[in-house]
């Protein structure tokens, strides 16, 4: 696709933020494991990405407002109506771990909406971009969310909460509900993938609670251009502000959002 100004920006820091992390990603398995050393190397590796995107993003354009992972900081710009939201390093633990499954996550926001989107994974050399209207690609060819009618065939994605996280209840019981109806479900620790492989049609659908804006931004734009459905997890909820988000595609996301909603 022929992409704005602002896209090319984009998949020009994404690509240079990948170089960075392939190149810690090789030392990952020379580690020594301990808790403090990997998280520091890890922290070390996203810092180093989010500050390369950074320099991209605002060295180019430098009015716009910035919200991001490892600073943590939102800082709105000299013109309001537009930010970028990044996720330099979405799959933390799977880069810790040397599983070749993560991802860096940018999105463009104006006035409230997510304009422009880019998930790259560089392990896989797999770049899915969005602009608004202009449909979502991976790399040269065009997404579209699956065709699957039937529950019974379909793979749905999730996140199974870690270490103490408060949903875990009701994921559970989410899962107890949709595993007799559907094909699978896969867990594989980057939502911002999660969601591109629902814009690819390579899981049929999508959802999962407490997620931070930067995790889904850019997916939520893939998906909508890719054909499919994205809704708050909750009705009337904000898929942003809430970090809570169910997607599939058009033909079977009532029934999958009522299971998963647990409307009876």
């Amino acid at each position: 696709m022929q992409g704005s100004a602002n896209l090319n920006l984009m998949i020009r820091a994404a690509r240079k933020a990948g170089r960075s992390l392939v190149k810690d990603f090789r030392e990952v398995e020379n580690l020594q494991v301990s808790m403090k050393g990997a998280g520091d190397f890890v922290s070390r590796a996203d810092t180093a990405a989010e500050n390369i995107i950074r320099e991209e993003l605002l060295g180019t354009r430098p009015n716009y407002g910035w919200l991001a992972e490892e600073s943590g900081e939102e800082v709105t710009g000299a013109d309001p109506t537009r930010r970028w939201i990044v996720d330099p390093l979405d799959g933390t633990t799977n880069f810790l771990h040397g599983l070749p499954h993560w991802a860096v996550s940018i999105a463009l926001e104006h006035k409230g909406e997510i304009v422009a989107a880019v998930i790259f994974d560089p392990a896989k050399d797999e770049m899915f971009v969005a602009e608004k209207g202009q449909g979502a690609w991976l790399n040269q060819s065009r997404l579209r969310v699956s065709g699957r009618r039937r529950l019974i065939e379909c793979i749905f994605a999730t996140g199974l909460p870690f270490g103490g996280r408060a949903d875990l209840p009701q994921t559970l019981q989410d899962l107890a509900r949709i595993l007799p109806a559907c094909a699978g479900v896969r867990r594989w620790g980057a939502a911002a993938l999660d969601m591109a492989y629902v814009a690819a049609g390579r899981y049929d659908g999508f959802w999962e609670r407490e997620l931070h804006a930067w995790d889904i931004a850019a997916g939520v734009l893939i998906l909508r251009e890719a054909g499919g459905l994205v809704e708050p997890l909750r009705p009337g909820g904000d898929i942003l502000a809430d970090g809570e988000v169910i997607c599939a595609n058009e033909t079977i996301f009532e029934q999958f959002a009522g299971i998963i909603r647990n409307e009876g």
